[in-house]
């Protein structure tokens, strides 16, 4: 309606505008030619040797025709010694017209109107002999062939106008339509997602911003679908693997509560809940460990060298590893800065070892290198254990997936310490690759871009 009423209101003025200016260009013509005229007859009455209105109406016969709808000649005084009207004459009557009085006082003047459809045009202009004012010539034209001209002109762009309204206020109601249908498309479709039903699509055609809008909605469904199956498939491994610890505890106590025995069987019992209570804690804690990951607040980062963090890792699970007679070679190469937080990056080592080592086979052997790799740094842990078949590599840094569950149980892993990995590797801009032959060992490949100073590049 604003669009309509803004357009209406242009048209109106352009209707306006296009009447006005004809008919000034009309007036523009016809004052000049009017004044043309009068002057032509005032030379002619200015060189009568007689001012009177015997020798007015000898010199008009001799002008022949002036084409003008009434002629009137005064005196100096302002008295009519000449009216071409036959009837009506204001002969020998004093004239008070304006243009008259003007022209009196020694100026030419024009004056038109249009209305009822005819142009109404008068002029004047004074008649001087030897520098004497004798009196003034006033003339006054009808001009209804013109007024036609002029009012076809008015009702032709009136029409045009009207026309043009009307065209614009279809199209602006044939658009106002299609887009609200279009919009209404979208807004049903966000109250179908407010409601739950992740699946649902809109579907806009076109290119234009409602298209682009609908593409950008569609997107945004996807990832809201994606992230809530990733949430209910998230509570429900949590609430299974909480659950598991939880029952051996329930049922632990209560077979002490209710049955009889030895203290040595007690004190195991009391052992085993101990154990699953521990692994119910470290499983709480990871959890903790992957919230605080997948926070977007982020603490400020430094530039360390990937060296002294991951020794000091293999320094403090070398003995674990020794009490599994796994054997742990480290080798670090210098100079190696990453852009990274530091407890991230001692997560993220202490974590890959750990694995090496519960995953590895007793005698076994796990490598951990630090290396350049063109503009990367680079830490590699190699395993000679179980390693992983071609299928679960897809899947092994997904949360409580876990390849072998009787042995991750019978560990204590919880499916959640590659998934912390994969989480604090990519918040710090890096990648990471798993590498892997069933039967033969596991290769972890982390990777961050290098952090070189100004100074180092000199």
């Amino acid at each position: 309606m604003t669009y309509v009423a803004i357009t209406l209101l242009v048209l109106l003025f352009l209707n306006f505008y296009t009447t006005r200016t004809s008919q000034e260009l009309f007036f523009n013509s016809k004052q000049t030619a009017m004044i043309e005229r009068c002057k032509l007859a005032a030379t002619e009455f200015s060189t009568l040797e007689v001012f009177s209105p015997a020798t007015v109406s000898s010199a008009v016969e001799q002008l022949g025709s002036l084409r003008v709808s009434r002629l009137l000649v005064t005196d100096q005084s302002g008295m009519v010694i000449y009216d071409s009207l036959a009837g009506d004459s204001a002969l020998g009557k004093t004239a008070l017209l304006p243009e008259i009085v003007t022209a009196l006082r020694g100026n030419d003047v024009f004056s038109g109107q249009y209305r009822s459809g005819a142009m109404h045009s008068q002029a004047a202009t004074p008649i001087y002999s030897y520098g004497s004012l004798l009196g003034a010539v006033y003339m006054s034209e009808f001009d209804a062939s013109q007024g036609a001209i002029v009012q076809t002109l008015q009702k032709n762009v009136f029409t045009t106008t009207l026309a043009l309204e009307v065209v614009l206020v279809i199209f602006s109601l044939i658009f106002a339509s299609i887009f609200s249908h279009r919009l209404k498309k979208i807004m049903d479709s966000m109250a179908t997602i407010q409601k739950g039903d992740y699946t649902h699509r809109v579907e806009i055609g076109g290119s234009d911003e409602l298209a682009v809008l609908g593409r950008e909605f569609n997107d945004l469904t996807d990832r809201l679908r994606t992230s809530e199956q990733k949430r209910q498939q998230f509570v429900s491994d949590a609430s299974h693997e909480l659950k598991t610890p939880l029952a051996s505890i329930k049922l632990l106590s209560d077979s002490i509560l209710q049955n009889e025995m030895d203290m040595e069987t007690v004190r195991e019992f009391v052992s085993d809940i101990g154990n699953e209570a521990d692994r119910l804690n470290r499983m709480s804690q990871k959890l903790l460990t992957l919230t605080r990951a997948d926070n977007t607040e982020e603490d400020p980062r430094e530039i360390l060298d990937i060296g002294p963090t991951v020794e000091r890792v293999v320094r403090m699970l070398e003995m674990i590893a020794a009490e599994n007679r796994i054997s742990v070679s480290c080798q670090v190469e210098a100079d190696c800065p990453i852009l990274i937080l530091e407890d991230d990056l001692y997560q993220i080592t202490f974590n890959l070892v750990e694995n090496g080592i519960k995953y590895n086979n007793p005698g076994g052997l796990l490598t951990v290198k630090v290396f350049r790799q063109e503009d990367n740094g680079v830490l590699e842990v190699t395993d000679t254990g179980v390693g992983i078949s071609e299928e679960a590599a897809k899947h092994v840094f997904e949360r409580f997936y876990r390849v072998d569950k009787a042995r991750s149980r019978k560990t204590g892993g919880s499916g959640l310490g590659l998934a912390i990995v994969r989480n604090l590797v990519q918040r710090n801009g890096g990648e990471i690759g798993v590498e892997s032959v069933l039967g033969q060992g596991s290769t972890f490949r982390v990777s961050f871009p290098i952090f070189d100073t100004e100074e180092e590049r000199q």
